[in-house]
């Protein structure tokens, strides 16, 4: 059977991309941002964690741990010091190269308290400003938990701090933190897929028509249909035809793996996603509150499972990076 003709340009389909979407390097390597020249850049403990393992940014916790121990305190205080001062160099560092903002995460084994989770992005906060880096430039990612999504909606109403929602796999958490007015979230499309694949029959989706992409698309629609001021930024793919499934969205957080495969693409880049046809769109409007946010969380085993499971790996990750710079110390 003959293959069917796909129109080809000269443009690289990660060039069409850009043009269509705010890209973002989901990546702690600076060797790949300055290759790929995203606008964004986002980071979580398992890129640091693999970046830290590379001899090349030693220096990088070294000063970490040199500015941890000048701070005084336990030992346990200057571990946390140490760790939320090596996630901001690195922020810096990247800031360096990319004409936009970083994402730079909270420690995920706050994800369920509202307090802590508002104290360390202040703090974080406070070390880039010493460091001479505008707030603006920054997002604080959260968990998408009930707390989480509290603590965001504090930081930004009350002290201009701007919030990335990490953690997001279902309607109802994006409705939540819509509502509660962060600036951004990061809904997981490919950990979306990976639980469809392990617990249905289904294998193998069409772009669009696979599980993950399906969601954000519903979020994006609803936000742009009800005029919510929250953009919705595309995370943790599996694939360049989830990515390019959703083409036209806020922005897309891509690993220098996939946005490698879209660099050496040339098919013509159709735009899937549309504010304009979002507002034709017959949508009904949906508010959450507290125990709605629950109750439907309860009834989605996906999201339950996989907010569950982020949660932990997010925080062993933190944990192994820890102990590297316990080493140290």
């Amino acid at each position: 059977m003959a293959e069917p003709d796909v129109k080809k340009t000269s443009k690289s389909v990660l060039d069409q991309l850009k043009e269509k979407t705010i890209v973002v390097a989901d990546t702690g390597d600076f060797h790949a941002m300055k290759k790929y020249k995203p606008t964004d850049s986002t980071t979580n403990p398992s890129l640091i964690l693999a970046a830290a393992n590379m001899s090349e940014y030693d220096e990088l916790m070294k000063k970490a741990v040199k500015w941890a121990k000048s701070q005084g305190g336990s030992d346990e205080e200057q571990l946390i010091s140490a760790l939320d001062r090596l996630n901001v160099l690195f922020g810096c560092e990247i800031l360096k190269i990319i004409p936009g903002r970083v994402s730079t995460e909270v420690d995920a084994r706050l994800s369920f308290d509202k307090e802590g989770m508002i104290q360390r992005a202040k703090n974080i906060i406070t070390m880039y400003k010493e460091l001479g880096i505008d707030k603006e430039r920054i997002l604080i990612k959260l968990s998408s938990t009930w707390e989480g999504i509290q603590a965001a909606k504090e930081l930004e109403s009350k002290h201009g701090i701007h919030c990335n929602m990490t953690l997001l796999f279902n309607f109802h958490q994006a409705v939540a933190c819509a509502e509660a007015g962060v600036t951004l979230i990061s809904p997981f499309v490919g950990r979306i897929l990976d639980w469809f694949v392990k617990n249905t029959d289904k294998k193998s989706f069409e772009p669009l028509e696979d599980p993950g992409v399906k969601s954000v698309t519903k979020i994006y629609n609803f936000y742009k249909k009800f005029n919510y001021k929250t953009v919705v930024m595309g995370a943790s793919f599996r694939n360049t035809g989830q990515i390019t499934g959703l083409s036209g969205c806020d922005l897309l957080t891509i690993s220098p793996k996939l946005l490698e495969e879209l660099s050496k693409m040339n098919h013509i880049l159709q735009t899937q996603l549309s504010e304009d046809k979002a507002q034709d769109m017959d949508l009904e409007k949906v508010t959450v509150d507290e125990k709605t946010f629950r109750f439907m969380m309860n009834e989605d085993e996906m999201a339950t499972e996989k907010l569950a499971d982020g949660i932990r790996r997010f925080s062993a990750d933190a944990i192994k990076l820890e102990k590297i710079l316990q080493d140290k110390m």
